[in-house]
């Protein structure tokens, strides 16, 4: 930690309340970028008819859903037709909760979710999606790798920078937030790139996989919060690096004129 003289540890109220407002910024975009990882609302499939869709046809596709050996075209389908929601971990479809018994008027419904393992995470993507011998899709299949990737990046940058910052708060000196607002600005820019990806992701997968006409599709609250993360890590980044650039200036102004 680069500790510096007492003298150097002097700031006005102006460098202190910029720092706050920093810390709780930082606060903020790491509890939402924790639970936009953590839910399953990135993307929304709003089936019109879902209870038409659940017929004695259509069960088969929910029950290959939860299986291990379900491919991307598989799920996908099973997502548009049962009001399915998709996070970065998990995808889930809304289904009867008595399969056997059910018929289209009832609405006792319930949610299955199942997780993407690891592997899942790094599974090449296909041309056409389901198809091995289409051969591998390197767009989409590096754009699912970074949105699985970058969020992870992104939080621990900012811890990191959470660190220095009390390293700094020991050393008592503003030099190293300088740091910290560095490792947030970079934090935002990994955040800006998870929510490109996912965008350019879905955008490429709609093209492969049209959605019905029926079905109408949507970002949900979950990616909202990753979009909100963002902005709140630039805003902290500028403000540790203001309040430590500035405080260190006129210091040496001050220092100066003391000399003189």
């Amino acid at each position: 930690c680069p500790c510096v003289p007492t003298e150097g540890a002097m700031m006005d109220n102006r460098f202190a309340t910029a720092l706050v407002i920093a810390c709780v910024l930082s606060l903020i975009s790491t509890i939402y970028m924790a639970a936009s990882i953590g839910t399953d609302f990135w993307y929304e499939y709003h089936t019109l008819s879902p209870a038409e869709n659940v017929t004695e046809a259509g069960r088969g596709i929910w029950e290959e859903f939860v299986s291990k050996d379900a491919d991307e075209k598989t799920y996908t389908d099973a997502l548009f037709r049962c009001n399915g929601t998709v996070g970065l971990w998990r995808r889930c479809i809304t289904v009867p909760k008595n399969p056997h018994w059910y018929s289209p008027p009832e609405t006792d419904m319930t949610t299955n979710c199942i997780s993407f393992s690891l592997s899942d995470q790094f599974v090449e993507k296909y041309i056409e999606p389901g198809n091995h011998n289409s051969g591998t899709d390197l767009n989409r299949t590096y754009l699912w790798r970074l949105q699985f990737l970058l969020p992870f990046v992104s939080i621990g940058l900012m811890c990191f920078g959470a660190l220095i910052g009390l390293c700094a708060c020991a050393c008592r000196s503003l030099y190293p937030a300088i740091a910290t607002g560095v490792l947030h600005f970079l934090a935002g820019l990994c955040t800006l790139g998870l929510v490109g990806c996912y965008v350019a992701g879905i955008e490429l997968l709609h093209r492969k996989l049209p959605l019905p006409e029926d079905v109408r599709g949507e970002f949900g609250w979950s990616f909202c919060l990753a979009c909100v993360s963002a902005p709140l890590q630039f805003m902290a980044a500028a403000l540790f690096i203001w309040a430590a650039r500035t405080n260190r200036k006129e210091f040496t102004l001050l220092k100066a004129y003391r000399v003189a």
